[in-house]
């Protein structure tokens, strides 16, 4: 094996060929700068908003408005550099096209394989919140399931050696058993899977206009949850504003960087967007600035109308109306979030099939991945699979475990991003020319030869002043806190790297601003996390270097 064949990249040229106007071009271009705005919301406006908010409350008190703040930075600074990738790459495959033209063949492998955590994965998590929601649904009409078809055979299990979790216990006790198992599985999540599954093989078209409507209905809802919430609010309870301390507020990171998520699954829509390298940047960032708007807002609401004590719970917006007695709420967050989560589902369902459509026709992937429909026009195959990889999960997994899981595979993918846009070849003034003509997105040029040393000189004297012991508390390894600095340490590294690098090498200011604001994100990941993320990079390497270095087309020109 030849080493240096590992880093081996594809041209720009090549894969817009591929994706655009040659073999693959099967795809229906129906979308525009509002489906994709659309779409980014759909993703963004789910889970995160109507579950995983109420973890992050319950850490981080009303200061975890600081936290979606930081989060929406590094976001915002990665959208950015999305768009420019979306710009000069306009096909779909997200993060690992880019990683392919930026950092080479092994790299995009990584990266494709850290997305089907993100995509893939992540929607166990929020079939699992959906069917939570539905079930309070379906019981405000006095339908009842049994418990046994309500949650996962994990969650049970655990309420049954613990003894704690009424519905848990239920199940565990009241489940049929067939050849000495018990039968306990969450019906609702499956069922979502396969309709949602459905509709995305049946088409683009048909997904977007179901996605529209469900935004327009859960905007109007949570614009309602704000206005009716904002007349409960007792400012009391913003008091104390940080009660577990800056840790307390890093500590949901994960829960507030999954509400992030969903704005880079526009970046998979490349190849059905009528003018990709206009429209799919808008649409990225359009989607990212409304949605930190309403994550900020609803965070200082809920946090404003109970204590931050009291929002621990995996349906926060429906505990709050309950704890101040407003009934009528109950119904109409239930919706909100059954159409939330509903649309969420839909838009990641849409992009890992593209991912791996676009693996596929590099190699990496079995041939099977990249077959389009020909009546549907979608990535038949390849949808049929995500949908197994979603659904067979729910019988035996827990929704925390995804949560993080899912949240430090989709941080690793934007940091490369950020890394790829600071390794992209300069442009030739014919070619930015070109782009301003024709409206297509452009990062602008900010030299951070000076400006980023200066905000690392700034950074190192407020710690000094305000954490005196930061630093000789980051390089104490005793009592076991060498798990939990490790991260820390790597990031500060870095930043000296980056700083260097800036220096001497006239870095643009703008994705790395973003690298690194992805880095820090990464330090508030548990030790956990970072082993079974290592374990799943271990398992993806094996099956590239089994499969998809041989089959690589790159391999097989050469």
């Amino acid at each position: 094996m030849n080493f240096s064949n590992l880093f081996r990249k594809k041209s720009t040229k090549a894969i817009v060929q591929e994706g655009g106007d040659g073999e693959h071009s099967g795809l229906s271009k129906v979308l525009n700068v509002k489906d994709l705005t659309f779409f980014g919301i759909a993703a963004i406006i789910g889970g995160g908003t109507f579950s995983a908010i109420g973890n992050a409350c319950f850490s981080g008190g009303p200061a975890v408005v600081l936290l979606y703040i930081m989060c929406a930075i590094a976001c915002g600074f990665t959208a950015m550099c999305y768009a420019e990738f979306a710009s000069r790459v306009p096909v779909s495959g997200s993060a690992y096209t880019y990683a392919y033209v930026s950092f080479g063949e092994l790299f995009a492998w990584i990266i494709g394989w850290a997305l089907i955590m993100e995509y893939s994965i992540g929607n166990i998590y929020i079939a699992f919140s959906w069917s939570g929601y539905f079930t309070n649904l379906l019981e405000s009409f006095h339908i009842y399931l049994p418990e046994w078809l309500t949650i996962n055979y994990k969650s049970a299990h655990a309420a049954f050696e613990t003894n704690k979790g009424v519905e848990g216990l239920a199940a565990w006790k009241n489940a049929p058993i067939i050849g000495g198992l018990k039968i306990i599985f969450d019906l609702p999540a499956v069922v979502i899977n396969l309709l949602i599954t459905y509709l995305v093989y049946r088409g683009t078209k048909e997904s977007r206009n179901f996605s529209n409507i469900m935004v327009y209905i859960k905007l109007a809802i949570i614009l309602l949850v704000i206005i009716v919430g904002a007349f409960y609010i007792d400012i009391d309870n913003w008091t104390p504003f940080m009660p577990n301390g800056f840790g307390g507020v890093m500590a949901g990171v994960s829960a507030v960087f999954f509400a992030y998520i969903g704005f880079d699954a526009v970046s998979t829509l490349a190849e059905e967007t009528k003018n990709p390298q206009r429209d799919l940047p808008k649409g990225m960032i359009y989607s990212l600035v409304i949605c930190t708007i309403v994550f900020i807002v609803l965070a200082l609401v809920i946090t404003g109308m109970v204590s931050y004590e009291l929002l621990g719970v995996s349906d926060p917006l429906a505990e709050i109306f309950a704890l101040k007695g407003v009934k009528w709420m109950l119904f109409i967050v239930s919706i909100a979030a059954v159409v939330a989560m509903t649309s969420v589902l839909l838009v990641f369902q849409m992009g890992q099939p593209r991912i791996w459509m676009t693996m596929s026709r590099d190699g990496l992937m079995p041939k099977k991945f990249a077959e389009i429909h020909p009546k549907y026009k979608t990535p038949s195959f390849a949808t049929i699979v995500t949908g197994l990889v979603v659904g067979i999960p729910i019988f035996f997994t827990d929704e925390n475990f995804v949560l993080d899981f899912t949240s430090i595979g989709t941080l690793f993918a934007f940091v490369l991003v950020c890394g790829g846009v600071l390794m992209l070849s300069p442009q030739s003034e014919t070619e930015l020319a070109e782009r301003a003509t024709k409206g297509k997105f452009r990062i602008p040029y900010v030299n951070s030869k000076f400006i980023f040393p200066l905000i690392m000189i700034i950074a190192v004297v407020l710690i000094v002043n305000y954490l005196p012991t930061f630093f000789s508390d980051i390089i104490n390894f005793s009592d076991g806190k060498m798990a939990t600095n490790i991260p820390m340490l790597v990031f500060l590294i870095v930043c000296v790297v980056m700083t260097f690098l800036s220096f001497t090498k006239n870095l643009s200011l703008i994705p790395l601003l973003g690298l690194v604001s992805c880095c820090y994100l990464l330090t508030g990941m548990a030790v956990s996390n970072w082993m079974w993320f290592g374990v799943w990079l271990v398992i993806g390497l094996v099956f590239y270097f089994i499969y998809g270095y041989k089959n690589s087309k790159l391999n097989l020109k050469a």
